[in-house]
């Protein structure tokens, strides 16, 4: 038998270890908040309005930012209101909201990144049937298919969790109801959804690195067989841009939800959360498209167009 009692509210730790620059990190996430909307709003907008750009890479593109919008408010919208408001806590119902939603965009992203991976490899490779092989339906299916999955392993995760007796503590650890340090407050046993929780991280994470590895080999085995300098720095600066968002993304979230349980490294989580829940999702407009050549030109075309900047 184990002392546990219906919860109603969390309440969070977030950086209080840290008070000194506990505004400084405040200050610095609004910033990066302000900075991941900007960003994000101009790619999906300017991949809508310029023709030009309705291409798979850009829909891919498109996805990734409304996600990472979703992503990263989930995360530091609530952050924000409990600072301006001088409190700390969630309700029990906006705490499952948080988790939910964190963990479907978080796992959508790892599906999503994978697939791009693999555009990335039919356009370097397969250029001459590229528009066949990735023509509009499949490109729907794919995100569709990526939205699916990181939806449904989330609605898995959150459900197996919440249902879970809580203990009377109700502090969480951390600066979001991030699933591991909600997880250190149940009272009954954890095997289970820890196991079930490792299977869905292990397909959410090392598998679509695998696909990622598996598809860049081939396209650098491509590239070397260019003749043409030019092809070799355009191909390379495209792969580049995306395996930088790849090592960051998956290095921080398999560094966290893949380590040994015995292991507890609850600040190193919180700052590790920060990097893909924040700035990755900050940093993926700008390698990607904002200073790309192509996004550069559709904005200047966007600008001469509307007649208030005339």
């Amino acid at each position: 038998k184990t002392n546990c009692t219906i919860i109603s509210n969390f309440i969070f730790l977030g950086f209080t270890h840290y008070s000194k620059v506990e505004i400084i990190i405040f200050v610095l996430w609004l910033l990066m908040f302000l900075i991941t909307l900007l960003g994000n709003i101009i790619l999906i907008s300017v991949s809508i309005l310029d023709s030009h750009l309705h291409t798979p890479m850009y829909f891919f593109l498109s996805n990734l930012s409304f996600l990472d919008i979703w992503y990263t408010s989930s995360a530091l919208t609530p952050m924000v209101a409990n600072f301006v408001a001088g409190e700390n806590s969630i309700s029990f119902s906006g705490c499952a909201a948080q988790m939910y939603f964190s963990l479907a965009m978080g796992s959508t992203e790892c599906v999503l990144l994978s697939m791009m991976a693999y555009d990335q490899y039919v356009a370097i490779c397969n250029l001459l049937r590229y528009p066949i092989i990735m023509n509009r339906r499949v490109c729907a299916h794919i995100a569709a298919g990526s939205w699916v999955t990181g939806c449904l392993t989330a609605l898995v995760e959150t459900m197996s969790v919440l249902q879970l007796s809580l203990c009377s503590n109700n502090i969480i650890n951390h600066f979001t109801c991030e699933i591991l340090a909600v997880l250190k407050l149940v009272c009954v046993g954890t095997s289970m959804v820890e196991f079930l929780m490792l299977v869905i991280s292990i397909l959410l994470l090392p598998m679509p690195v695998l696909l990622i590895c598996i598809s860049y080999a081939f396209i650098l085995s491509n590239i070397l067989r260019i003749s043409s300098v030019d092809g070799h720095s355009k191909a390379f600066s495209t792969c580049a841009d995306h395996l930088t968002v790849v090592v960051l993304f998956y290095g921080t979230a398999l560094s966290v939800y893949l380590k040994p349980s015995a292991v507890d490294s609850q600040e190193i989580d919180k700052f590790m959360a920060l990097l893909y829940m924040v700035l990755t999702p900050m940093l993926n407009p700008i390698i990607y498209s904002l200073r790309n050549k192509e996004v550069k030109t559709a904005v200047k075309r966007l600008l001469v167009r509307n007649p208030l900047c005339a």
